[in-house]
């Protein structure tokens, strides 16, 4: 190791006393760099102040609000929609259960409401942004669908405006949105909702069910590659499934067709 750097040294010869004056003045320029960028940033920080000074209350006064809103409004409008809600979710979850004009009934009393309590529109019009209100939209969403008739449109609003934050309740949601769109000879926008229905939780029972729905949208409107693509992943990934056997005879067609 070089001993020429130590305290006290004295080079002996004319390269050590240059490498040493290198090394001296290569450290004074990193410490005269270092000051000038310290003083740049005490100049910048004195001439900006307020603007820094203003930015850390802006950033305060938002993080308060939100507290404030969260603590005082949110959370008992969240209380108030979800013991208003428990009336029309019941008439919903006896509606699925139900058929016939039974049924039809009941989905119309889960979206007026009755009893005294708000039906579903109310609670997804009230309480947006609380659990019941989006939950509302998705049992609205789904009583329309069912009720059929003039009523698909409906269905594809209140179906749209759910956040199913990527669970299965969202695959169900945008299958819905497709069964609508089907509905009112919208094929071709259809298949998307079907192919996305498809992936937000892939398993064995609701992703070869809406590949094969988004296949048959697709065939429909003469999307082959499309259809083929859907079919032939069914029959690869769901092999064993109720929708690969007619996933294979609809291949067939499709591949036929495409030729």
């Amino acid at each position: 190791m070089a001993t020429y750097n130590k305290r006290g040294y004295k080079p002996k010869t004319q390269k050590e006393k240059e490498v040493i004056e290198e090394q001296e003045s290569t450290t004074a320029e990193i410490f005269e760099t270092l000051d000038e960028g310290a003083g740049k940033t005490e100049e910048w920080v004195a001439k900006n102040q307020n603007v820094i000074l203003y930015t850390v209350i802006a950033i305060a006064v938002i993080a308060a609000a939100i507290w404030a809103y969260t603590a005082f409004i949110l959370g008992p409008k969240a209380e108030e929609a979800l013991e208003e809600s428990t009336q029309a979710f019941s008439f919903y979850e006896q509606a699925v259960n139900a058929t016939g004009e039974e049924q039809d009934s009941l989905y119309n009393l889960a979206l007026e409401g009755g009893e005294g309590k708000y039906g579903l529109i109310k609670l997804a019009e009230n309480y947006s942004g609380t659990d019941a209100g989006n939950i509302a939209n998705y049992q609205a969403g789904m009583a329309y669908l069912n009720l059929g008739g003039t009523n698909y449109q409906n269905a594809i609003d209140y179906l749209t405006a759910y956040d199913g934050d990527g669970s299965i309740m969202e695959a169900y949601a945008k299958a819905g949105i497709g069964d609508a769109l089907m509905q009112v000879d919208q094929a071709e926008d259809a298949i998307k909702y079907y192919n996305e229905a498809a992936d937000i939780v892939p398993n064995e029972f609701t992703t070869p069910k809406y590949l094969l729905k988004g296949a048959q949208a697709a065939l429909l409107t003469g999307d082959n590659s499309t259809a083929i693509k859907n079919l032939e992943r069914i029959e690869e990934e769901y092999e064993t499934t109720p929708e690969a056997q007619t996933a294979k005879i609809l291949l067939g067609q499709a591949q036929a067709a495409s030729n």
